[in-house]
């Protein structure tokens, strides 16, 4: 109806600018310009990272990586490189960061959290460590028992921040303790103190229960500074992740949304804790993640049960000191528990002084790598574990192996383009459903609860925080296949109040009984409970539709197609509805 009006405007919008070309004086200077001093070489603690920096991310950043010689790469032959890197970028991309205002916080971490890039972080030091700070770095007394004595304070990463204001936007303060700012009045103060805080203050991550949401995030977090979009759904999600069990986590990624943030070459934003530990991650095909993930863990554990055999072996050995029987036992008897193995590996490690020329004690050096037990992972997005990667999916949970498979869902292939997945629900546009999709989603969690022995979680940072901390701890805790689902907003999506708001977005979609949040666990059975947790109890609000036209992708079909759209949005909420009654009535 309104074609030829958009022409016309067209054609007025080049007139205008015609006529509104002006001329740019040239500097004279300019016909003589010398090159550039290079930039100052990156430095740091870890060798081959800074070598891998400076040989390889540079020169790419740069556009110049077809100038490296394949000598550059002779390290990295086998595909791997440091973690890490991302860290080096400092890209000042933002054209507004948060400003923290000390009198207005009340230390919930939740900001923190929130971010999608770990370019907001809480900071724990002591009076000493403190001494020489800048001016501008402002702290208060830290709030809680486990922290007396210390002081806290919110630091922002002004250089790797993107801008969005999803911190900003969480903060439960009365009066808000974040507010966005141009970048440029914050960068030369937060660059100092950032600087004064990497140098100077230590990480305390054991003070507060790492499994709480304050603790957690007072632990490093482990995937930092993606290349994720601003406001992004999936990053928090797995930074959370890091944070609880990065120093040991082994991450098969299918391709997608999440192994692009995750590991564009030359850079991975996946790093190391202080004590040199972090997630390895390894990115396969599309359809393949979890069987790629599960060929993983069979390896892993065709290698533990030679540890444990070779410990039993250890034992046998004449002359051993009682420590060492002592730990080898403790080791084999909690070879399962993340925490005990570790401490009991380590206690191994350290009794084995003098091995020289014994064969059964040597070989525990050479498989110390296996003391620790690992966290498997495998990511994908709802395009993989819906559809290309469903079959793969299936078998690995039908496996009954303990691997974790955790899909970010945002309901639509996002990376590839904005097509439809089998999560794409009814009357949502997308490439191949342009006039709305005509089916309703698939419900791939009640189908995993069918198993009976797989541990299954439907989740949403925004809608509750801590029902997400507890799905991930009772995932990675259970011996046994597990399934995450989680609502994850995107830019594909068409969020009108912006991505800023992401978090809101996702807190609206479980309040409108858009999405459902529930965790399935099969050891409740065990202790003759309902496996079966309903964690929010609320029916549908009746907002629903208020919620759909905030998004683009409904938005359309309502001004295209107004009847069917209302037509479609009245089945999605009887839907609904009956949803809602049928996992209330499971969970009795």
């Amino acid at each position: 109806k309104k074609g030829d009006a958009v022409v016309e405007l067209n054609y007025k919008a080049i007139d205008a600018g015609v006529d509104a070309v002006v001329e740019v004086a040239v500097p004279e200077a300019w016909k003589t310009l010398s090159e550039q001093a290079p930039e100052a070489a990156a430095t740091g603690e870890r060798q081959d990272l800074v070598d891998f920096v400076n040989k390889v991310v540079e020169p790419v950043s740069k556009m110049d990586g077809d100038s490296l010689p394949v000598s550059a790469f002779t390290k990295y032959a086998d595909g791997t490189f440091p973690q890490g890197s991302a860290a080096y970028e400092k890209r000042g991309v933002a054209v507004a960061v948060p400003e923290w205002d000390s009198t207005k916080c009340i230390q919930c971490n939740r900001c923190a959290m929130a971010c999608p890039h770990a370019a907001i972080r809480p900071v724990l030091a002591t009076e000493e460590e403190l001494e020489g700070a800048p001016e501008s770095f402002v702290t208060i007394d830290a709030a809680g028992k486990e922290l007396k004595g210390l002081k806290f304070r919110m630091q922002v990463y002004a250089q790797d921040c993107l801008g969005c204001g999803s911190c900003a936007n969480v903060c439960p303060a009365k009066e808000k303790a974040l507010v966005m700012k141009p970048l440029e009045t914050q960068l030369e103060a937060q660059v100092a103190n950032l600087k004064f805080a990497e140098e100077n203050i230590s990480i305390k991550d054991d003070l507060v229960d790492r499994s709480t949401l304050k603790g957690s995030q007072f632990c490093q977090p482990l995937l930092e500074f993606s290349g994720a979009c601003a406001g992004c759904g999936e990053t928090p999600y797995v930074k959370l992740l890091t944070q609880l069990f990065g120093e040991r986590m082994v991450i098969a990624n299918a391709t997608g949304c999440t192994s692009i943030w995750g590991g564009s070459a030359p850079t991975t934003p996946y790093c190391q804790n202080k004590d040199g530990f972090g997630p390895a991650w390894g990115n396969s095909l599309f359809e393949d993640a979890a069987e790629y993930g599960l060929g993983m863990h069979d390896a892993y554990k065709q290698r533990r049960d030679g540890l444990a055999l070779a410990c039993r072996e250890a034992l046998e050995v004449p002359g051993i000191s009682e420590e060492l029987k002592k730990a080898l036992q403790g080791w084999l008897d909690n070879k399962e528990d993340a925490k005990l193995s570790r401490e009991y590996g380590e206690a191994v490690l350290d009794e084995l002084t003098d091995v020289d020329g014994n064969e059964a004690l040597e070989k525990l050096w050479t498989m110390q790598d296996l003391f620790t037990k690992k966290s498997f992972w495998v990511f994908g997005g709802d395009g993989w574990g819906y559809d290309i990667g469903y079959g793969g999916l299936d078998h690995v949970i039908a496996s009954g192996a303990d691997i974790n498979v955790f899909v970010v869902d945002t309901e639509v292939y996002s990376n590839t383009g904005g097509q439809a997945s089998k999560a794409t629900p009814l009357g949502s546009i997308a490439k191949f459903a342009a006039a709305g999709k005509p089916v309703r989603k698939k419900d791939l969690g009640r189908m995993a609860m069918t198993y009976g022995y797989v541990y299954v979680a439907s989740v949403s940072m925004g809608a509750d925080m801590n029902q997400v901390l507890k799905a991930f701890k009772e995932a990675e805790a259970y011996h046994g296949p597990s399934l995450i689902i989680a609502y994850a907003p995107c830019i594909n999506q068409g969020i009108r109040k912006g991505m800023g708001r992401s978090l809101e977005e996702a807190k609206l979609a479980v309040q409108t009984g858009y999405w459902p949040l529930y965790r399935y666990n099969p050891t409740l059975k065990d202790e003759g409970k309902n496996p079966f947790v309903l964690d929010y109890k609320k029916a549908p609000d009746g907002t629903l539709e208020e919620f759909l036209l905030g998004e683009n992708r409904y938005a359309q079909l309502e001004k295209a197609k107004p009847e069917l759209a209302k037509k479609m949005r009245e089945t999605m909420a009887k839907q609904y509805q009956e949803r809602f009654d049928e996992l209330t009535e499971l969970s009795k």
